[in-house]
């Protein structure tokens, strides 16, 4: 792959997303330009409705811009695929499946059709049921796979979308606040752990959240959308901190601290207009 590809793994060029509403037109994205490299760790944050989740959907296929293109390694997104796997805010579990069968759903669906374009054969069950099982392991959900989603809390249905995610191994994982609904200790885990997996998979990564500590921990780059409507693209952030990151450590470290203060300073100094209008 050439550097140009590399560094413009994804493209976003001149995007607007504008929705026909009762009151008319209402443009939540305008003239929104990004570049993100093969396997790097992009978080997307802004205040709510600045259009962070609109434009996570773009880049999964699942709406096109009202002007604009998108590009993923230099092919126009048209639709969703399974080289982009999605971690929704709500846990989008099939009720009558178990927690096991969910994540195996997906797997079978990427692994076990083969891939007739590249000449890949289709997996074993066996090897597809050990995909399955790592997945659950990974989130600590083994005890839980015979579970269906109505037996299990919220924080655990957000766990296997999660694991479900992860299993597939994307080229781009788009996650949209996924551990928002856990509580501390487990989010501290999934997110070291996340950072694990993406180091194994050279995984390309957009993510959505609200939780700075959350950007600044997991991103090589952040960033910020202005308020809504008509958001944009108000500044972007590279991280430069060394990697693996160890989380109790950079809590130590004079430059994550700049880094924090950075993103608070854009948050709530150059756009607080949104805390007063709240």
């Amino acid at each position: 792959m050439s550097d140009n590809l590399t560094s413009k793994y994804i493209e976003i060029q001149g995007v607007e997303q504008t929705f026909k509403t009762k009151n008319g037109p209402f443009c939540a994205l305008q003239n929104v330009n990004l570049n993100v490299a093969k396997g790097e760790f992009v978080t997307l944050i802004g205040h709510s409705g600045c259009g962070k989740s609109t434009l996570l959907n773009l880049i999964a296929g699942l709406t096109t811009p009202t002007q604009g293109a998108l590009l993923l390694n230099n092919r126009e997104i048209a639709g969703p695929g399974p080289e982009r796997a999605v971690v929704f805010q709500n846990h989008s579990l099939l009720p009558w499946l178990t927690c096991y069968e969910n994540i195996y759903l997906g797997v079978e669906r990427v692994f076990g059709a083969g891939d007739k374009n590249a000449g890949a054969p289709s997996e074993s069950k066996i090897k597809l049921k050990e995909r399955t099982d790592a997945a659950l392991a990974l989130v600590g959900l083994s005890a839980a796979a015979s579970k269906r989603p109505g037996e299990i809390s919220g924080g655990m249905k957000q766990r296997v979308g999660i694991a479900r995610a992860l299993a597939m191994e994307p080229k781009v994982l788009l996650m949209d606040e996924p551990f928002g609904a856990l509580d501390a200790l487990t989010r501290a885990k999934l997110q070291d752990e996340l950072l694990s997996i993406v180091a194994l998979t050279h995984s390309t990564v957009v993510m959505v959240t609200h939780d700075v500590d959350e950007a600044v921990l997991l991103s090589d780059k952040i960033v910020m959308l202005t308020n809504g409507p008509a958001a944009t693209i108000g500044d972007i952030l590279t991280v430069d901190l060394p990697r693996p990151r160890d989380r109790i450590a950079l809590a130590k470290n004079a430059q994550y601290a700049n880094y924090r203060q950075a993103v608070i300073d854009f948050l709530y100094t150059r756009q607080k207009h949104v805390e007063k209008a709240a």
